[in-house]
C-alpha cells in the first residue's frame, strides 16, 4: 500500500539530545544557586536516588518525564530543608527554567529541508517519550499532530502511541512508517504495531535490537529516497 503517514521520534532523531540536557541542567543549577541557595551543590547520585524512589512508588512516572523531573527537584528541595509551600513554589519555578532551556535544540542540518519536502507529499506526525515541544522549537508547521507519552499516559514501545497516530491520520498500519533512533522504543515498537520502521543511525552503530529495521538511514536526507522505493 502507498505510504501516507510518517511519524518521527524527536530526541536523537531530529537533534542530538545529550548537549541539550546538559545545558538545561546547567541552567537549572545556575538558577538554584541564586533562588534556592540552601540546596547547594547536589550530587547527581542523590538526584538518581530520589528518582528511583519516586519510580518505585509510582512506576507510571516513567512515561511522564516532566512530572518526574518536577518531583525530583521538589524532593531535593525538601531534603535540603525547604518546607511547603516554598518547596513547591521553587520546584515549579525551577522546572520552568529547566523546560525552557530543554527546548533550545540544535537541529541536524537537513531537518528543515527534509521535513518541508516530505510534508508536501505525506502526513507527518510526532511520537515522543520526551518533553520537547515542536511549537517552541519551530517545527509545528510540518506536523499534523504531535503525541507525547506524558499526555497519552503510556510511551513507546507500547502500541498505543502508534495506534493513536494511525487513528489521528485516518490510515492503516501498512500505510505508515515510523522513523527513530531507539531499537526498542522506535523500531520494535513500530513493527509490533504493524508499521514499517526506519532506523536513524547517524554514527553507524551496529544493530543491537531483535528484529532488524525495515531500513536504515545515516542522515534524514536519505529518507525521501527510501520512501520512494517503497511506493
Amino acid at each position: 500500500m502507498t505510504i501516507r503517514l510518517i511519524t518521527f521520534d524527536l530526541d536523537d532523531t531530529l537533534w542530538d539530545i545529550a548537549p541539550v540536557i546538559h545545558s538545561a541542567e546547567d541552567a537549572l543549577r545556575t538558577w538554584m544557586e541564586t533562588e534556592a541557595s540552601r540546596l547547594g551543590p547536589v550530587p547527581v547520585e542523590h538526584l538518581w536516588q530520589i528518582r528511583d524512589r519516586l519510580l518505585e512508588r509510582d512506576p507510571g512516572l516513567r512515561h511522564r518525564v516532566s512530572e518526574l523531573r518536577r518531583r525530583v527537584i521538589h524532593g531535593a528541595l525538601q531534603d535540603a530543608g525547604y518546607e511547603e509551600p516554598e518547596a513547591g513554589q521553587l520546584a515549579e519555578a525551577g522546572f520552568a527554567i529547566y523546560l525552557a532551556a530543554r527546548q533550545q535544540v540544535t537541529l541536524y542540518e537537513d531537518v528543515h529541508e527534509t521535513l518541508e519536502q516530505l510534508s508536501l507529499r505525506y502526513d507527518l506526525g510526532v511520537l515522543t517519550n520526551g518533553n520537547a515541544d515542536v511549537h517552541e522549537i519551530g517545527l509545528a508547521d510540518y506536523f499534523r499532530f504531535a503525541l507525547c507519552a506524558e499526555e497519552l499516559g503510556i510511551g513507546k514501545p507500547d502500541p498505543h502511541p502508534f495506534n493513536e497516530a494511525l487513528r489521528r491520520a485516518g490510515v492503516t498500519a501498512d500505510a505508515a512508517v515510523h522513523v527513530g533512533d531507539n531499537p526498542v522504543d522506535d523500531i520494535l515498537g513500530a513493527q509490533q504495531a504493524g508499521l514499517r520502521a526506519i532506523w536513524f543511525n547517524p554514527t553507524g552503530k551496529p544493530w543491537s535490537g531483535e528484529n532488524a529495521p525495515d531500513a536504515e538511514i545515516r542522515s534524514l536526507n536519505e529518507l525521501p529516497a527510501v520512501l520512494e522505493r517503497w511506493n
